[in-house]
């Protein structure tokens, strides 16, 4: 038989947000990268939710954004409604969320996948994972039978792998949005030894706009100053017109419909295997888990600006169609609603992520990788996070250096990373900013402070950024510096101004820095005062304001840093038996034995692993130090 063999240096399989991420890293970085789909329909598509960020998830992004990844970029072209979320809480949790048009994104995004050197878009399904005799990647396998030896392969399939969408007593072997989904691929996993799970999680239904009476809703609409994702965008690029969200709310009768057809949910009935995600559950699961609540929010946005798609967030179902009909009809201005699209539930195969170590290496495969949704997580920010990481290992590996490890006190992706490959992750795992630890650090407006040097590093970020994140860094070292030191009298000025402000008059001088530390007062108020001060760029305004505010706090988690840090540093050697530390609990001997962790700090994050257990295996590190 004639088969196609053709020899790449990657192969991504897979193009959600996460291959996206991991072919564009690739190739940028010089290596022949050859993107496999089962549909070029699919690329970057938004199955679900037609938003980027969030709580947290605008953390990842950001993120993203500062190592060289393209979502940031992409969403500030294509976004119809952007918001700053949490703005009455402190910059910790501030988050940005923009609503994308989703067929523009996904088109955007090919635009720039089909116009990158060195790589090579491909529909087509693949099939096996080739390896050699001592169990290293040498390539994969397609459908139709073609070969492609490669150096690295990373695994993106999101929700594709043996997938199933369901609703009511309907059951379809199908991808998202209906497109084919890639059913041989787990068996050559298993093959190789890989532990399998079953996932899934759902969507809600697609409304008709003409269909819908919004003056029964609350509209919510976006900033009037819009932030860009991108630290490279044009601010004033992105103040365009911006279309309407509206809120509603289910009532009674919601709940009484879905309670009274409980049993004919395919989540209730067993018919559904797969475990779905905690914090984002159907509309069926908050109407029995809280069954205390008569109302949920719901959330009705526009899936685009030339579509009249209505997205029904807070309303996802796998519902038989005519619960579906009867249960949205009872909501506040969906009373004589049309559903363009079913909701329904999608069943999928991923990997259980202890599979993989911090660089998002298979630790059974060398050269095999994988990000997203195959990775247990949910979201398409925590998968284009994890896929930007894994094609940058990819790629760090065939070129021969140092993979990228990003620790927990350094990025939310860190936190995201290290929860997976450490913890045990029964469920889909969602980011939220409760998870990291040192969240004042790692803010999302001082993303790339912390990380564009790191993506300078590796390669993708310019010289040309570089040296503008060097000019940021100093103009903000120097402005903190004179705003510290510049002192104020108690003029009449200066008072008249305290006063207007609420904020206790000065009894005698004090400085600029004082008075931007008053709960009442910050740096960009205080220009009416302070005749010295030189023309900044915002960010790097917003970057002293928060410095200066919050400076005890940030000097305290910067000591927790450094102390968590002591820990990540004592490497535990790869070849320690566990079994000749003899004081170790059984549990953790079995744990360790399992995850193999590569520090102290890994191994004390490890579920089953107590700080006892931590103290007896630093003490046999110490005594048997060469």
């Amino acid at each position: 038989m004639n088969t196609i063999t053709e020899n790449v240096d990657v192969v991504v399989v897979g193009a959600g947000h996460a291959g996206c991420e991991a072919a564009l890293a690739c190739a940028r970085l010089g290596l022949k990268t050859q993107l496999f789909t089962v549909s070029v329909e699919s690329i970057a598509m938004m199955p679900c939710n037609p938003n980027i960020g969030g709580t947290s998830k605008g953390h990842l992004v950001r993120e993203l954004d500062a190592l060289g990844g393209e979502m940031g970029k992409n969403i500030d072209k294509t976004f119809i409604q952007s918001k700053m979320l949490n703005q009455s809480k402190g910059p910790a949790v501030h988050s940005l969320r923009a609503q994308a048009d989703k067929a523009d994104y996904s088109r955007e995004m090919r635009k720039v996948l089909e116009n990158t050197e060195n790589l090579t878009i491909r529909q087509q399904e693949v099939t096996e994972i080739l390896t050699d005799e001592e169990g290293k990647l040498t390539g994969i396998k397609t459908y139709s039978g073609a070969v492609y030896n490669c150096k690295a392969c990373i695994l993106c399939t999101g929700t594709y792998l043996r997938a199933r969408c369901i609703y009511g007593d309907v059951s379809t072997y199908t991808g998202p949005n209906g497109l084919q989904a890639a059913n041989y691929l787990t068996d050559s996993l298993k093959s190789h030894g890989i532990e399998m799970r079953r996932f899934k999680t759902g969507t809600p239904a697609r409304i008709d706009k003409r269909s819908i009476d919004f003056s029964k809703m609350e509209e919510q609409f976006g900033d009037e100053r819009v932030v860009p994702f991108s630290f490279t965008t044009d601010p004033e690029s992105v103040q365009i017109d911006q279309i309407s969200c509206w809120l509603t709310y289910t009532n009674e009768k919601t709940h009484e419909i879905i309670r009274e057809n409980l049993d004919r949910s395919p989540l209730y009935s067993g018919m559904i295997e797969g475990t779905g995600p905690r914090y984002c559950p159907s509309i069926e699961d908050k109407v029995v888990r809280f069954a205390d609540k008569n109302r949920h929010q719901v959330f009705i946005e526009p899936e685009g600006r030339n579509t009249n798609e209505m997205y029904v967030g807070g309303m996802s179902s796998s519902l038989p169609e005519d619960v579906q009909y009867a249960m949205y009809r009872t909501v506040p201005g969906l009373e004589h609603a049309i559903i363009v699209r079913n909701a329904y539930a999608i069943e999928y195969d991923c990997i259980n992520p202890r599979e993989l170590d911090a660089s998002l290496e298979f630790k059974k495969i060398p050269g095999l990788f994988s990000g997203g949704q195959f990775n247990g997580s949910s979201g398409y920010e925590e998968a284009a996070a994890q896929g930007l990481v894994a094609g940058i290992n990819a790629a760090m590996k065939v070129l021969g250096r140092e993979p990228l490890l990003l620790d927990r006190s350094e990025s939310y992706i860190g936190v995201l990373i290290d929860d997976l490959v450490t913890k045990e992750n029964r469920e889909p795992y969602r980011m939220m900013t409760s998870r990291a630890e040192y969240r004042l650090l790692l803010r999302q407006d001082n993303a790339d402070l912390r990380l564009t040097k790191k993506g300078y590093e590796v390669g993708l970020i310019s010289e040309e950024r570089y040296q503008d994140l060097l000019k940021k860094e100093k103009e903000i070292e120097e402005e903190i510096k004179r705003v510290e030191h510049t002192n104020i009298g108690a003029n009449e000025k200066v008072q008249a101004f305290l006063e207007r402000h609420g904020s206790t008059l000065l009894k005698s001088g004090t400085t600029l820095g004082e008075l931007i530390r008053r709960p009442e007062l910050n740096y960009e108020e205080l220009a009416e005062i302070d005749e010295a001060r030189p023309k900044l760029r915002e960010d790097v305004q917003e970057q002293v304001n928060i410095e200066i505010k919050y400076e005890g706090y940030i000097q305290r988690q910067k000591r927790q840093v450094e102390q968590f840090k002591k820990l990540e540093t004592k490497k535990i050697p790869k070849d320690l038996d566990y079994d000749d530390v003899y004081s170790l609990r059984l549990e953790a001997k079995q744990k360790l034995k399992e995850y193999g962790p590569t520090s102290i700090g890994q191994a004390s994050r490890i579920s089953g692993v107590s700080p006892a257990d931590i103290s007896v295996l630093l003490v046999y590190l110490e005594s048997h130090r060469s």
